[in-house]
């Protein structure tokens, strides 16, 4: 028993000395009267609530929503076919009295392990979400119909308060691809190292914590392990921001008390704000109808989208280019993939999302869009195809072409064409091209009456181009089925025995 209880302390010991301070925002909280009730309010506002300054990064946040693409290209809801609860007047802002915040957040905090509490620091953020940015709380409400479900899943995996799926709201704004000013990054806005310390991979092509699975992975995984360190929630948020050495100096500062409220004081100014944040927001997102909030719909909810692992490099420009998907939708769905490009990952291959309508036609032309190439991408790679196959010989001390010639089995006559040399002169570490690729008929072109396949090409696209028929190709070339691959020749005119009969 005592040795387990040691290799315990030595985990956590590793966990905390490897854990960085994490990132966070700089609040400053201004007190000024909020605008005065509409007329029918619910119940009597309660004056003197300060508000939070434009520059507050949760702000930044919400604020990056608006110009969210999956948001773009869509109309602004209207109110047809959402049933409301209230009668509320359009655009109408419900106002309610301490008593009724404090009612709502005690039957929330009964049915959590949350210690869910009411106070002047936590109406503060009631106020920016329900009142001052409610447009956008709208637009978080409709992109938690696409993020929630999956963020419930593996929060009751690995056994954390379903409640946490909120963090992310004050972490990134559900903005997939929210990016703090101190490098924090994607959904639950992990910073380089963490992300590392919980498997999340960061090269030129992936960014792991842009990843909506993984990094929800991730950060169900460090909750875990923080509410394993201080077995209080709050505490756990607290760390999950400011890092546990913060955490661990403010708990010493209080007198070693484990109480967020009572070494909120000793903490970062940030994190002092971040724990009301997450209450406010929780409140909020459970009592949105109250406040007169419906979630504005994205392209996609939960429902519409599928997945599909990716078992060799693949551009998401050409998957765009062949189903006709916008760009950035595919880039909204699959913010990971820095460079547009999904690299080959034999160990543990990557996901690719799609919507439901599109699957269908990606995995009946998968090696198609695999095997696609532009035709500058085929001509830079039959150029290096060439380049590879070029022969160069230094000229040492003595040599002369004819014998570099017949070393070769090939002229002098060809040697000079392939250097252009006028004359036999040559001197010692000159670099001669002896061989060189024979020059095939480019894919695409047609040579008499016969087509050279290309990477992409399809029988269908063949024959529109030639104005005849795929059953016509499938019989002059005697195919049994439609596949076809690059660098086949086909005949795409008939035999003269056709033709004259």
């Amino acid at each position: 028993m005592n040795s387990q209880l040691s290799v315990n302390r030595l985990s956590l010991l590793f966990f905390l000395l490897m854990m960085l301070i994490a990132f966070g925002f700089e609040g400053t909280l201004q007190a000024q009267p909020p605008p005065p009730p509409p007329d029918g309010a619910a119940e009597e506002v309660v004056s003197d609530r300060p508000v939070i300054s434009p520059d507050d990064p949760i702000v930044a946040m919400l604020d990056s929503l608006a110009n969210l693409a999956v948001f773009a290209a869509m109309d602004r809801r209207t109110d047809s076919g959402i049933v409301r609860k209230h009668n509320f007047p359009p655009g109408f802002v419900p106002a309610f009295s301490d008593s009724v915040y404090q009612r709502r957040l005690e039957a929330l905090d009964a049915r959590s392990p949350f210690d869910f509490v009411y106070n002047a620091h936590v109406q503060t953020f009631i106020n920016l979400y329900a009142n001052n940015r409610r447009n956008l709380t709208e637009r978080m409400m409709g992109l938690g119909e696409l993020y929630f479900p999956m963020f419930e899943e593996q929060l009751d995996r690995h056994n954390v308060p379903l409640e946490m799926k909120y963090l992310a709201v004050v972490e990134s704004a559900l903005n997939p691809v929210a990016r703090s000013r101190v490098g924090a990054t994607g959904l639950w806005q992990f910073m380089y190292h963490t992300g590392r310390i919980y498997g999340l991979q960061v090269n030129s092509y992936v960014d792991d914590r842009s990843d909506p699975y993984r990094a929800t992975i991730a950060a169900a995984e460090h909750l875990r392990d923080l509410y394993d360190i201080y077995e209080d929630w709050s505490l756990v948020i607290a760390a999950y921001n400011a890092g546990p050495g913060n955490v661990n100096r403010a708990i010493r500062r209080a007198g070693g008390v484990k109480d967020f409220w009572l070494i909120r004081p000793f903490l970062p100014r940030e994190t002092q704000n971040y724990v009301p944040a997450f209450i406010a927001v929780t409140y909020v997102m459970e009592h949105a109808e109250a406040h007169n909030l419906y979630a504005e719909p994205t392209r996609f909810s939960h429902l519409d989208i599928d997945t599909v692992h990716v078992h060799q490099k693949l551009s998401l420009r050409h998957v765009s280019h062949l189903l006709d998907i916008p760009l950035d939708v595919l880039r909204f769905l699959n913010p990971a993939f820095r460079q547009n490009i999904i690299p080959n990952n034999a160990d543990n291959p990557y996901a690719l999302r799609l919507p439901k309508e599109y699957m269908g036609t990606f995995l009946a032309n998968e090696d198609a869009i695999y095997n696609y190439r532009t035709p500058e991408e085929i001509r830079q790679e039959e150029l290096a195809a060439q380049l590879a196959e070029t022969t160069v010989h230094i000229v040492a001390r003595g040599e002369v072409l004819g014998t570099i010639a017949r070393r070769y089995g090939t002229s002098v006559r060809e040697i000079q064409r392939l250097n252009n040399l006028r004359g036999t002169l040559i001197r010692p570490g000159q670099r001669l091209i002896v061989r060189a690729p024979a020059a095939p008929a480019s894919p695409g072109q047609t040579t008499a009456n016969v087509h050279v396949v290309r990477r992409g090409e399809t029988l269908g696209l063949i024959a529109s181009r030639y104005r005849i028929s795929v059953n016509n190709l499938m019989e002059w070339n005697n195919l049994g089925n439609t596949v076809i691959h690059p660098g086949q020749q086909l005949i795409i005119r008939p035999p003269e025995s056709s033709a004259s009969s």
